[in-house]
């Protein structure tokens, strides 16, 4: 059939393996340090691997291809994740993987340092992390506007902690997150979600992009905005 589909440029590929990370249905795979499409019928065409390739070397192209085969691409991602590894990634900083913490029980919250990170998996950019993940099973999520960390000098302890995290910038960052995030409320069992923004009109888009997701997850789930000012003061 004709079809839209995605065609990558070999001579630009770089090797950072961050479609292969994108690419929800596990479509494109590392091959001699090169992304490259597998198989027609695991790749949507929908283009989540656009935005994160860094040196534009996919693209849309429409050509005769295998339809799109849902259940056959659901089938190959739970087969690799059975085999214990992650979709082939050729960048270690994209590789999904959850952060233990341990705490000492004679520590207090009094001397605790500080600076304790809270950070409980990894990537944390929304464009990066994938759409299932075994940190995803029971979580409270967080979606923050990246400018939110830097304002809020406490953000770890206040919004971090016991959360899985996701951040973007709704201002900078190609397309829209409503369909990654719906993807990640519908396959996985979130207990609640906050967002966390800026008071500047841009981090509205991280808002209703989060909104637009439980919407279409057609999931009830508890959620709630924090809006923090230029000066770090929470002020919604």
């Amino acid at each position: 059939m004709l079809r839209r589909i995605i065609e990558i440029d070999e001579t630009k590929c770089n090797g950072c393996g961050a479609c292969a990370d994108a690419c929800h249905e596990g479509a494109i795979a590392m091959v001699g340090g090169k992304a490259k499409l597998m198989r027609d019928d695991y790749c949507d065409g929908l283009g989540d691997c656009l935005p994160a390739c860094p040196t534009g070397a996919i693209t849309f192209v429409e050509r005769e291809a295998a339809a799109y085969d849902k259940e056959a691409a659901s089938a190959n991602i739970a087969a690799k994740r059975t085999a214990g590894g992650s979709l082939p990634c050729g960048c270690p900083g994209t590789h999904s993987r959850g952060i233990t913490r341990m705490e000492r029980e004679t520590e207090t919250e009094a001397c605790r340092p500080q600076a304790a990170s809270r950070l409980s998996q990894w990537p944390v950019q929304i464009k990066l992390v994938p759409v299932n993940a075994p940190y995803f099973d029971g979580a409270k999520l967080l979606v923050a506007a990246d400018c939110t960390a830097f304002a809020r000098a406490d953000f770890h302890e206040r919004f971090i902690k016991n959360h899985v995290t996701l951040v973007g910038c709704p201002k900078l960052d190609a397309g829209d997150y409503s369909e990654k995030l719906t993807e990640i409320l519908k396959n996985n069992d979130i207990k609640s979600v906050t967002v966390v923004r800026m008071e500047v009109p841009c981090c509205g888009g991280i808002e209703a992009a989060v909104k637009k997701a439980l919407q279409a997850s057609g999931k009830f789930i508890p959620w709630q905005v924090a809006t923090i000012s230029v000066e770090g003061e929470i002020i919604d």
